[in-house]
């Protein structure tokens, strides 16, 4: 069982540690072991501002944690309480995985462990963290960043998305799109899709895309090309990828790949269909293009990836049932 220690202080932010404490801290029986979870932190801190919390571990917590979790600050100008910096430090010298979701992120940089990393935090807040934290190599435009043991999210929303990216990582995508359904929240968005910034609202497409997307996940065994989903919306293919794009924060043939490695995970774990069976039914054509595209995107091959998750429980479950 994986140890989680979520590491909260004077200032932390509601919404990002209730997201941590829904998905770590609750067992719904998804998996045949869900994590050990525990809240840390000063006796009395005010999350939110005003909500105060009271928890029997202190920092001395992230000594053993198999996973420490920040959550966002309020004031990102204000420095960081300095034994929760010692603290983080610490538990990233002895190996433990970090991670800092939104605003966290000034905490892990204070600390040393982004230094000569790729991050990420809230758009707002991005060129703030580049000019206190100069060998931190922040990237404004993603959700979230697993880089080598160290994970980083942009704000709010994209806290829950990295969660679910741990979860996945743990437990397999079965698991992970279990609970995304008892959430009531997309399955899983790539952490290489922009933050939604300063994206104007396209009203007249929004309910278009939302069926357009049900369509093509019905027929994700199909060879589809962004020119089929073009003509199922009447669009041009280039007015499609624009809209698209505006819209979702990806582009149509992106998002297209990116639900078939998905399906891809789902069936290797959930079903014994063969390799060129699954190709066949993602849409892949062959056996040896989904092994190259799965290896591409998840690191190894289906086989392997078999292998590792094959054997973890998720039950089914519907929308409804969140």
């Amino acid at each position: 069982m994986t140890s989680v220690v979520l590491a909260l202080y004077d200032g932390a932010m509601l919404f990002e540690t209730a997201a941590a404490c829904e998905v770590f801290g609750v067992d719904r029986g998804l998996a045949d072991a869900w994590y050990d979870f525990r809240v840390c932190g000063p006796r009395e801190a005010r999350l939110g501002g005003w909500l105060r919390v009271d928890t029997p571990h202190g920092f001395d917590a992230l000594a053993d944690a198999d996973t420490v979790i920040v959550p966002a600050c309020a004031d990102v100008e204000a420095d960081p309480p300095a034994d929760l910096v010692d603290a983080v430090r610490a538990a990233h010298d002895r190996g433990a995985r970090l991670v800092s979701l939104c605003t966290g992120a000034f905490v892990l940089a204070a600390a040393g462990v982004l230094d000569g990393r790729r991050a990420t935090t809230h758009w707002e807040h991005t060129a703030a963290l580049a000019a206190r934290y100069p060998r931190v190599q922040v990237d404004p435009d993603v959700l979230y960043i697993d880089d080598r043991g160290v994970l980083t999210s942009a704000g709010k929303a994209a806290g829950m998305d990295l969660c679910l990216h741990i979860v996945t990582a743990d437990h397999g995508a079965a698991v992970a799109n279990a609970l995304a359904r008892r959430l009531v929240v997309p399955a899983r968005r790539a952490g290489g899709q922009a933050q939604f910034i300063a994206v104007p609202a396209v009203a007249d497409t929004g309910h278009a895309f939302s069926d357009l997307l049900d369509w093509v996940s019905e027929r994700l065994h199909e060879p589809l090309t962004v020119p089929d989903l073009a003509r199922q919306v009447n669009m041009s293919t280039r007015n499609l990828t624009r809209r698209f794009t505006a819209v979702t924060g990806t582009t149509p043939l992106r998002w297209l790949h990116t639900q078939r490695i998905h399906r891809a995970q789902e069936l290797l774990e959930t079903t014994d269909d063969s390799v060129e069976l699954i190709a066949a039914r993602t849409g892949m054509g062959t056996a040896a293009t989904l092994r190259r595209h799965f290896h591409r995107a998840l690191g190894v091959p289906p086989d392997i990836y078999r292998r590792t998750f094959r054997n973890h429980r998720a039950p089914t479950t519907t929308w409804a049932q969140a």
